[in-house]
């Protein structure tokens, strides 16, 4: 028995000797391989590839979740640094090479506006300004505008307070004017056949008019679409905005004038599935011949791009954005070969 005993001690030393060589294991404190690690940082990286991808698919019956998404949807691109970032610290190759994906599906939608566009020259210069109905220095602003020289001027937001200043300001640089509702047009050529556009809202917030150029008419159309709204319980509220841009894009396709622009505040994105009725029949200046994203609002810090210069039957060959007045939106400016 003691004997017995002996052997299994000897054997279970020599056991525990063993053990203590080839079972002994230090587990990497990262946990895994390279391409085992990051396994939430790859999913990531697929999720956002999708978001951009399929960003038209995603539904608005829900919040208009997915008028959101392509409201903001150039802003997506700041992930891929971060998970850049957060994928060195996890020393992940999956998660690395898994982050090509939304960097080319994002220069894919959005590479073309890194590099400039804008041209030289233009047979009509436009602008378009939502000047604030709360703004404290209307004639100022008036300058502002004033001081780009463009031919053409629309002025959304215009308040019954404030309209004789801007008509005031204007007149100098401006001789033709017409304002409907709270929409006006400024010019420096004639404007005739002038009348307001119904976009369902009860008032009037746009208007089209010709415009007599050196080279012929050209219908301008101003236009303030209704604001929308990011709210906890109901999400993005844009169904007021949503009924007016089918009717604006009613009138646009009733336009018998072949050339004509479109000026105005659509508080509503070019990537916005919402506005198709307008953007399926014109091209946009800032995507035609602009330099970088163009950001207008808000004016202290641009995220989105919600003032629209757009054009059917004239090329854009410039689009640009003015300095800051004192709205919350920034003006914007184009030039156009008629």
């Amino acid at each position: 028995m003691t004997q017995a005993y002996m052997t299994q001690t000897r054997q279970g030393g020599s056991d525990a000797r063993s053990g203590s060589r080839t079972r002994l294991r230090f587990r990497s404190p990262h946990g895994g391989g390279p391409w085992r690690r990051g396994i939430i940082l790859v999913l990531a990286a697929v999720l956002l590839t999708l978001t951009l991808v399929l960003h038209a698919d995603i539904p608005n019956s829900v919040g208009n979740l997915g008028s959101l998404v392509e409201t903001f949807l150039p802003w997506l691109g700041l992930a891929v640094p971060l998970l850049l970032v957060l994928g060195l610290l996890r020393r992940s190759a999956a998660a690395l090479v898994a982050l090509l994906l939304p960097t080319a599906a994002w220069l894919n939608l959005f590479g073309g506006q890194l590099d400039s566009k804008s041209g030289t020259g233009g047979d009509l210069t436009v602008a378009t300004h939502n000047v604030n109905a709360e703004n404290p220095d209307p004639a100022g602003t008036a300058r502002d505008v004033a001081a780009g020289g463009t031919d053409v001027v629309a002025l959304e937001e215009l308040t019954e307070k404030a309209t004789p200043v801007y008509r005031k300001a204007l007149a100098g640089t401006y001789r033709y004017h017409t304002v409907q509702g709270t929409v006006g047009v400024w010019s420096k050529y004639p404007l005739s056949a002038t009348r307001p556009v119904d976009i369902r809202l009860g008032w009037t917030r746009a208007l089209r008019t010709t415009v007599s150029t050196p080279q012929g008419p050209v219908a301008v159309i101003a236009a303030h679409l209704p604001s929308v709204r990011v709210e906890v319980k109901a999400g993005f509220t844009a169904g007021q905005r949503d009924g007016s841009a089918d009717a604006l894009g009613r009138a646009i396709a009733d336009e018998k004038l072949e050339r004509v622009v479109l000026l105005g505040d659509l508080n509503g994105t070019m990537n916005d599935r919402a506005l198709a009725g307008v953007t399926s029949q014109m091209r946009s200046a800032q995507g035609a011949a602009g330099d970088g994203f163009g950001f207008t609002w808000p004016a202290a810090f641009p995220m989105a791009r919600i003032d629209q210069i757009m054009a059917r039957g004239v090329e854009p060959v410039r689009s640009w954005t003015l300095p800051e007045t004192g709205s919350d939106h920034l003006p914007i400016a184009a030039a156009v070969d008629l």
